[in-house]
């Protein structure tokens, strides 16, 4: 296994280290300097431009407050119009969005080996970072202010959980790393489909469990629900056993298709092709298409002969120019499948009507869809005799 990577500094004349966690993989900063209640926000802002990072020696709550001046100060900067191109719009967007995180990560927290953090009027981050981490370790370590925040956020919705109207107003719990369904656009259509069968189901990518959930309320009686990442298998198990629907639920780790065939496949891949900048983001994030790709291209592998995919998708990624709808319609044909129909739904999300959003134009015109796709080798309904 390789061994975690080390932050290294000096305090007090004396070389320091801990253990450096970042969730995006990023190498701890190669320079720190200590920080404290006296440390003015234009000399953390400009440390941090420089490529210093900051480990905060003084008040929790005054950490927060510099933190929130340093993000004031990188968005009170002039910017530029973004480019009327949709497609440049978009990277030139995401580049700044990676230089802002990548500063205000630059402010330090220390975590000592009971997951305590050691600094005056701090939380309790314990739960938190247990559910993030695992047990603690025999070690004390350093992580980005921000991302201790984003632990803290996503330890209230895993307690908290997000209603679903779809399963009756229950709740799916997300835990750290897993994306949230607070989306629901995409539940909905999954939950209103005509099912083509109720006997087997996959879900490809199963998350949170939610599709899954859905499906076994509607009387699936049984579903494979697959995932890679070992934060979703649990997850996905635990909601399953929330609801009720685990004697229904086979939550089982695989790259997309588990063995077999089914008569109804469903699938939610990241909607934009580009690259991820943390494991979170790989919900919406899909480079070069990887997921989409192996998904059409394995689907007739794994449908009965009169079998469904339903694969669940944004068009944001057409109008900004990243995945033309040819291209989806070509990889649906030389995947050896056929459109059977397509289920439509507006998105409902604030950021649909966020005008200050850079990309507005393209989320105002975005339409989620649920492709119901079948194998071109067996006739439609229409066709047979």
């Amino acid at each position: 296994m390789n061994q975690p990577p080390v932050a290294h500094w000096t305090e007090a004349d004396q070389p320091r280290s801990a253990r450096w966690r970042s969730e995006n993989g990023s190498p701890p900063p190669r320079r720190i300097v200590i920080a404290d209640d006296r440390t003015r926000a234009n000399d953390a802002y400009k440390l941090a431009c420089e490529g210093t990072a900051l480990l905060w020696r003084g008040d929790f709550h005054n950490a927060r407050q510099l933190l929130t001046a340093m993000a004031h100060r990188i968005d009170r900067r002039p910017r530029k119009p973004l480019p009327a191109d949709p497609t440049q719009a978009f990277h030139v967007h995401r580049a700044a969005q990676n230089h802002r995180a990548r500063i205000l990560g630059m402010l330090l927290i220390p975590l000592d080996a009971s997951y305590a953090v050691p600094l005056h009027r701090a939380p309790d981050v314990h739960e938190a970072c247990t559910r993030a981490y695992g047990p603690p370790a025999p070690e004390s370590s350093l992580l980005s202010l921000r991302e201790l925040l984003a632990l803290i956020g996503a330890n209230e919705w895993r307690r908290k959980g997000v209603e679903i109207p779809a399963l009756g107003g229950d709740r799916i719990h997300p835990h750290y790393g897993v994306f949230s369904p607070a989306r629901g656009e995409y539940v909905d259509l999954v939950a209103e489909a005509p099912l083509p069968s109720q006997d087997l189901a996959f879900d490809i990518g199963t998350g949170t469990g939610v599709l899954a959930s859905v499906l076994a309320r509607r009387g699936v009686r049984r579903i494979v629900a697959t995932d890679q990442d070992p934060r979703a298998l649990a997850c996905a198990r635990e909601n399953t056993e929330r609801l009720g629907v685990a004697d229904r639920v086979e939550v089982t780790e695989a790259d997309l298709f588990p063995s077999g065939r089914a008569p109804l496949i469903v699938c939610n891949p990241p909607w934009v092709p580009a690259k991820p900048t943390s494991p979170v983001e790989h919900a919406v994030y899909d480079p070069g298409n990887r997921m989409l790709h192996g998904f059409l291209n394995g689907l007739a592998d794994h449908l009965t002969e009169a079998g469904e995919g339903w694969l669940i998708l944004s068009d944001l990624a057409e109008h900004l120019g990243l995945r033309p709808r040819t291209e989806l319609l070509d990889t649906i044909a030389q995947a050896g499948l056929t459109v059977l129909g397509r289920l439509d739904i507006a998105p409902r999300h604030p950021r649909a009507r966020d005008t200050s959003d850079p990309l507005h134009v393209a989320r105002m015109a975005e339409v989620t869809s649920l492709w119901r796709l079948g194998r071109t080798d067996h006739p439609t309904p229409a066709e047979r005799p």
